[in-house]
């Protein structure tokens, strides 16, 4: 009984000891790399082009393309720290087309400081303040941006979204849709952030890539906060400040977590 009690007193110290060890794990100076899946869908569909899909008010749409830009990505550790990436690497082009098989877009993060993450944030489309650094100012991207057709004049600024296409209601069929929503430089202000909570915390180390599997679901950027009509005004949304701040409050609850892989 004295030996029972013994290697079970032993074991719990082992148990504590390794516990410990793990939560005072010395990250001081480390890094890791993270890779952020988007997954588009609709619903609890798979988004495929050139499938129709019906909306809330049985208007239905069929997109070609579709494009939105992400930026200032950040990351909240358990302990409250920020990590913000690099500001000229930290705006991307998320584009349908440029999926694989299983329609996943990455964006891969290099030499994010290791920690455990609990929290994701991130903008749709491009803040004030990069926008006011000018033309000059937005290095590479810039030319990205023209070549992808996410560029109005500079004068207007970027589109933070493209979806183009055709929609038919009640009343019109095959009707041209293009969602080219953008701030309109300093006047309109359409970016958003979206902070969203990780289901269980990414754990970034040292030759390890850890993946978050981002869900977006392209049905509320019709069928969100507000349902919108495509017949009335926003088959077509540009630069209107009444239609462009609905699509852009929209999106911000597109996005979900689905979950988080650490190797």
């Amino acid at each position: 009984m004295k030996l029972t009690k013994f290697a079970f007193a032993a074991a719990l110290c082992l148990l504590f000891i390794a516990c410990t060890s793990d939560d005072t794990e010395n990250l001081d100076g480390l890094m890791g790399d993270i890779s952020l899946k988007f997954d588009n869908g609709v619903g609890d569909q798979d988004f495929i082009f050139g499938t129709s899909y019906t909306k809330s008010n049985n208007e239905s749409y069929t997109l070609n393309a579709l494009k939105y830009l992400i930026s200032n990505v950040r990351l909240t550790d358990d302990q409250g720290t920020i990590f913000e990436y690099p500001r000229d690497k930290n705006i991307f082009i998320i584009n349908e087309a440029d999926g694989n098989n299983a329609g996943e877009i990455y964006i891969n993060l290099t030499d994010v400081d290791a920690a455990n993450y609990t929290q994701l944030t991130f903008g749709i489309g491009i803040d004030q303040e990069r926008y006011l650094k000018g033309a000059d100012g937005q290095g590479d991207f810039l030319i990205e941006a023209q070549e992808e057709g996410m560029l109005w004049s500079w004068a207007t600024g970027y589109r933070f979204t493209r979806f183009d296409g055709i929609y038919s209601s009640e009343t019109e069929v095959d009707q041209g849709l293009n969602i080219h929503m953008g701030s309109v430089g300093t006047a309109i202000d359409n970016y958003r952030e979206v902070t969203l909570s990780l289901p269980t915390e990414a754990r970034v180390r040292p030759a390890k890539t850890t993946e978050i599997h981002i869900k977006a679901d392209i049905a509320k950027v019709f069928d969100g906060v507000v349902s919108v009509n495509f017949s009335e005004g926003y088959g077509q949304v540009h630069t209107s400040a009444e239609t462009t701040p609905v699509i852009a409050n929209n999106m911000k609850d597109m996005f979900m977590v689905h979950h988080v892989h650490n190797e």
